[in-house]
């Protein structure tokens, strides 16, 4: 059971969303000109980008939040809250063609065994234990995922395969069931109707396991309802397997992992490799499906297993610096050095959200998007990932042109000592705030050193705490006509906001002051509930307030931003901030002489309630 089928199971509620828009494939081939809403991809469209270790500095991210993500990273070697996350971890995190972070914590093998009388794990002799190195080798889980959809992509391009197709037209069986209506779409974004898992490892031969997928009836009619489901990429494999004549495990050899170099990848690593990979579960029933003892190079997946460690939806293996390079590939829009996978439009499509009749459940062809239960303050529209029962994940931000991949053994010795996702979620937070914002005006190679020029205070940041609310509070103005500023925010969509607000009495209670932002070269946007929620392109916006209805009196005038206890983006910052009288002379200025009134006595800096 993948980390994604067991939250289902568990009643977790896991969803991408999808595209509304129509594809056409024409002969197999896309038309990325016939679907509305398509954009150009960012970043570098067959750029040839490729990975070097190097400073933050030269990747452009701010040092000290890179070593907060290694701190914080290790606190979950340590109970959290009753058992270690994980064993051991190797962390990598970059941004364009700089690897800036590459750090290996904990251990690769620690335990011989589980005991569940006492819940402990029976660690091995010190001198037997592996501590985790740069190049240790995980069992990726559901990463997988996203080698069978590349593939897929890749026949899709070459006209082999065909998007919108019913699966049934390269499987005449697998229309069993009620399932001849299954499109490869459907497939590809988790919309098929499939259940989440079904114990195909139960069937001792392959034919047998057949048999089950093809009586397998859909839980749900067809593009009707978003769930993850394993049996969507193993029925991906076996089409791709069929139109090419060739196993999974050669395709991935061939078309992806040659080309791009990526040595320590591939499908049943040979025993040679056993002493650098990363030991997974003992599994012993009843809390895996079957008796193996310590799982130690072989896959940990029960279905993968059971189809001789090549399946669809688990079984690859592979490290940190050949999934950066993946990743690195991925932005540059399918180049990486003078190898190409994939066209600029197919990494395009990959990206692009097809289930926007499923909000929440964003999803492109095989990458989940903006999740920010595990992508953090790097979740965007834009941002594509992948997560592995074993304790591994992917996350790629085109936006900011960064990646992160933290591969953690977290089924070690048991599945059962962890829970949730906060250790990636820790690791995105970290490398989304080691990206700096630049301030409205001056440069910057640190976030906000520009800010000081001239005397300028530096922009206003809520931060990026849960369950905390910040505020920037104005002194009290007389005679106040309008407010000015410039605003960022990037935040928990729906959940967490930014609220401009007013009180007439000094503070006592507040109400929310309707404003415009205009975002350059678009209309502005009315924001009748005096706030702002969600994704703001991570860009400045202009922001403007009409505050003539308490120009009679002395009003207080306060940016609030509150977050719950889940998840946060990346915050709120406020730049350039001025308010005018009714008369159109200035009350307030952040960008005042210095001999004018300071603001820093009056709450300029952030507070928490």
């Amino acid at each position: 059971m993948t980390e994604e089928s067991a939250g289902v199971a568990s009643g977790r509620g896991i969803g991408r969303r999808a595209f509304g828009g129509r594809l056409l494939a024409l002969g197999g081939a896309l038309m990325v000109g016939s679907i509305p809403g398509v954009a150009a991809a960012s970043g570098p469209r067959g750029g040839r980008t490729t990975l070097r270790h190097g400073t933050a500095e030269r990747a452009g991210l701010l040092a000290e939040h890179l070593d907060r993500l290694v701190a914080d990273a290790e606190a979950f070697l340590t109970p959290s809250p009753a058992h270690p996350w994980y064993a051991g971890a190797v962390l990598l995190a970059g941004r364009g063609g700089t690897v800036a972070l590459h750090r290996p914590i904990g251990t690769a093998v620690r335990y011989a065994a589980y005991d569940e009388t006492t819940d402990t794990g029976v660690e091995l002799p010190a001198d037997e234990q592996i501590p985790m190195a740069e190049d240790t080798v995980f069992d990726l889980a559901s990463v997988s995922k996203l080698f069978t959809s590349i593939l897929a992509v890749q026949q899709i391009e070459r006209g082999a395969l065909e998007l919108e197709a019913k699966v049934t037209t390269y499987l005449p069986e697998f229309g069993g069931g009620g399932k001849q209506d299954i499109t490869v779409r459907q497939l590809l974004t988790h919309t098929s109707g499939f259940r989440a898992w079904i114990p195909l490892f139960k069937e001792p031969t392959r034919e047998g396991k057949l048999r089950l997928l093809w009586a397998e009836a859909p839980a749900n009619p067809p593009g009707t309802r978003y769930l993850y489901s394993d049996l969507n990429l193993i029925s991906l494999q076996l089409i791709l397997e069929e139109i090419t004549g060739r196993t999974l495990d050669a395709l991935l050899r061939s078309e992806i992992t040659a080309p791009l170099r990526m040595h320590r990848t591939r499908f049943n690593p040979p025993p040679s490799w056993k002493p650098k990979i990363a030991a997974t579960e003992d599994s012993r029933l009843p809390w895996s499906g079957l008796d193996r003892g310590m799982v130690w190079g072989e896959v940990h997946d029960e279905n993968a297993f059971g189809l001789g460690g090549v399946a669809g939806h688990a079984g690859v293996f592979s490290c940190a610096w050949d999934l950066a390079v993946l990743a690195r590939t991925l932005l540059n829009g399918g180049a990486y050095g003078d190898a190409r996978i994939l066209a600029p439009e197919s990494v395009e499509l990959m990206f692009t959200d097809f289930n926007t009749d499923f909000p929440g459940d964003e999803h492109g062809l095989g990458f989940e998007l903006y999740q920010h239960w595990y992508m953090g303050a790097m979740a965007t529209p834009r941002t594509a990932g992948h997560t592995g029962f074993t304790g591994t994940s992917l996350v790629l931000d085109p936006t900011t042109d960064a990646f992160l991949v933290v591969l953690g053994n977290s089924v070690h010795p048991v599945r059962s000592w962890r829970s949730g996702s906060a250790p990636r979620v820790a690791a995105a937070n970290n490398l989304a705030r080691a990206v700096p914002v630049p301030p409205v005006r001056g440069r910057t190679s640190a976030e906000f050193a520009g800010a000081f020029e001239h005397g300028r205070r530096p922009p206003w940041f809520s931060g990026m705490a849960s369950a905390t609310t910040a505020t920037l509070t104005l002194p009290p103005l007389q005679g106040a006509g309008r407010l000015e500023c410039a605003l960022w925010w990037d935040t928990e969509p729906g959940v967490d906001a930014a609220v401009l607000e007013a009180s007439e009495d000094g503070g006592a209670t507040w109400s929310p002051v309707p404003f415009t932002t205009v975002r350059r070269g678009q209309e502005p946007q009315e924001r009748p509930t005096g706030s702002v929620s969600g994704w703001s392109g991570r860009v400045w916006h202009a922001a403007a307030a009409d505050l003539t209805a308490w120009g009679s009196t002395s009003v207080r005038v306060r940016w609030r931003y509150t977050t719950d206890r889940l998840y946060v983006g990346r915050g709120v910052y406020v730049d350039g901030l001025r308010v005018l009288g009714t008369t159109g002379r200035p009350l307030f200025d952040d960008a005042r002489p210095a001999d004018a009134p300071r603001i820093e006595a009056v709450g300029w800096a952030r507070s928490a309630d």
